[in-house]
């Protein structure tokens, strides 16, 4: 059965969220030969449409309104709401991301639509789209069907690769005109907590601390190593909650996935919902005094010592080949 399948495009500070990419691969999927549709909401954005062309959209809709240079709510729900209406589609999918959180179940409500959310995979069997998705804090997973209506679902970030950029593709772009009104909440200024220049979610390399850091101190000792391999901190919910960082850096089921090509773990023992945020990194590097941590079971190498001797042992050898390179 071919499905028109309606995306809708993840943007900050001006440049597509890899997870745009990843919902497009997604309709893909389970489109069966059916149109997948791009929308792109926001101010000034139409120069970045052919990019979602190149990524395996079909055609691309854009948005412009001076209402959508931030997200909220009202605008947003507004303004996709009328491009679902006259592009008809039998799905809609968007990111699980702060703006997919928020705006989905809005969208769900006003079409009464059913909606699944964080889907980290899916698949077509006949005239169903099958998704599965996480449940039991990653413990077990569940596959669920939406019978009748309009399909909404949100993807989970770092979970379906995206297509392969091809910039041989073509595919229109339209520009449409969307009435929004009534506006309860206006953005006046946006100001962001610095977190060090490199994004957690799709950084390549990640440097993770855990309670094994101890102190707050511990901690912020690994922004040196981060610093000379160009890398993010992240964080285990246990560092989380002990205070020694703050929540923004949490990999976890509860927090940020992400899939770097050279994850290093210091000072975390493995809980599932740990690894359930980071298990598909390319490389595991762990760093435990417990032997018998669960974080070898997944680890590519694995170092038994105490963190605060390896770790300024990894800064030498790593700067060492910064140099050298």
């Amino acid at each position: 059965m071919a499905r028109k399948i309606l995306v809708l495009a993840d943007i900050r500070d001006n440049s597509f969220r890899n997870v745009s990419f990843e919902a497009i691969a997604a309709a893909k999927k389970v489109a069966s030969g059916g149109e997948v549709l791009s929308v792109l909401l926001g101010e000034n954005v139409s120069g970045l449409a052919t990019e979602l062309i190149y990524y395996g959209a079909d055609r691309v809709v854009t948005v412009e309104n001076s209402s959508l240079k931030d997200y909220t709510s009202d605008a947003f729900s507004q303004a996709l709401l009328q491009v679902i209406h006259s592009e008809t589609p039998d799905a809609v999918f968007m990111g699980h991301t702060a703006v997919g959180k928020d705006l989905a179940p809005r969208i769900a409500m006003k079409k009464q639509a059913g909606l699944i959310s964080d889907a980290i995979d899916l698949e077509a069997v006949g005239e169903e789209v099958i998704f599965t998705r996480p449940i039991y804090s990653g413990k077990a997973f569940e596959k669920k069907v939406i019978s009748e209506g309009i399909i909404l679902a949100t993807i989970r970030p770092n979970n379906i690769a995206p297509l392969e950029k091809d910039e041989s593709r073509t595919g229109e772009v339209t520009a449409v005109s969307v009435d929004i009104k009534d506006l309860r909440t206006i953005i006046k200024e946006i100001v962001r907590k610095s977190t060090g220049g490199v994004d957690l979610s799709e950084a390549k390399i990640v440097v993770a601390g855990g309670r094994g850091v101890k102190s707050e101190e511990g901690f912020n000792k690994l922004n040196e190593l981060a610093e000379v391999l160009g890398a993010a901190v992240g964080a285990s919910r246990g560092a989380c909650d002990a205070e020694y960082c703050d929540y923004s850096l949490q990999i976890g089921q509860t927090g940020k996935v992400v899939t770097p090509d050279l994850y290093i773990a210091l000072g975390i023992s493995g809980a599932i919902q740990h690894v359930a945020g980071m298990s598909n990194s390319k490389c595991i590097v762990a760093v435990n005094k417990d032997p018998e941590a669960t974080i070898f079971t997944i680890a590519d190498y694995g170092i038994v010592g105490d963190l605060f001797e390896v770790l300024p042992l990894l800064i030498e050898e790593f700067k060492k080949e910064v140099v050298s390179s």
